[in-house]
C-alpha cells in the first residue's frame, strides 16, 4: 500500500473514532501514538548525496592519480578532478575501482540528482 494510501487511511480512523493528538480516545476504542501520524520515510529520501570533494575525489586520487588528474597523460580528455566527468562517466569507472564500497559510494553519488 502506497505511504499517500496509508496516511489517508490513518486519518479517516481518526477522524472516525475521535482520537485526539495525545492518542487519547474519548470513547476508549483506540489509542494512536503520535508517531503513526507521520507518513513514513523511505530511507533514499533521507539520504543526501555524497560530497564530491569530500567523499569521491579522495577515492579517484587513489585509484586514478596520476593519469586522470592536473598534469596527467589523459587529463584533458577526461579529466576525474570534475564532478561532470563522473556524472557522464557513470560506472564504466568500476573497471578501476573494485572496492564495494567506494563503488556503493560512487552510485549513491551517481543516483542522487
Amino acid at each position: 500500500m502506497g505511504v499517500m494510501r496509508t496516511g489517508i487511511l490513518i486519518i479517516a480512523l481518526i477522524v472516525t473514532l475521535g482520537v485526539d493528538m495525545c492518542g487519547r480516545s474519548p470513547r476508549g476504542a483506540l489509542k494512536v501514538a503520535p508517531s503513526m501520524l507521520t507518513a513514513p520515510s523511505l530511507s533514499s529520501s533521507n539520504a543526501t548525496k555524497p560530497d564530491f570533494d569530500k567523499e569521491i575525489k579522495p577515492i579517484l586520487q587513489s585509484r586514478c592519480m596520476p593519469c586522470h588528474f592536473q598534469g596527467g597523460k589523459v587529463y584533458d580528455k577526461m579529466p576525474f578532478d570534475k564532478a561532470e566527468t563522473i556524472t557522464k562517466l557513470g560506472e564504466k569507472m568500476f573497471t578501476r575501482i573494485k572496492d564495494e564500497k567506494e563503488q556503493r559510494l560512487i552510485r549513491e553519488f551517481l543516483a542522487q540528482p
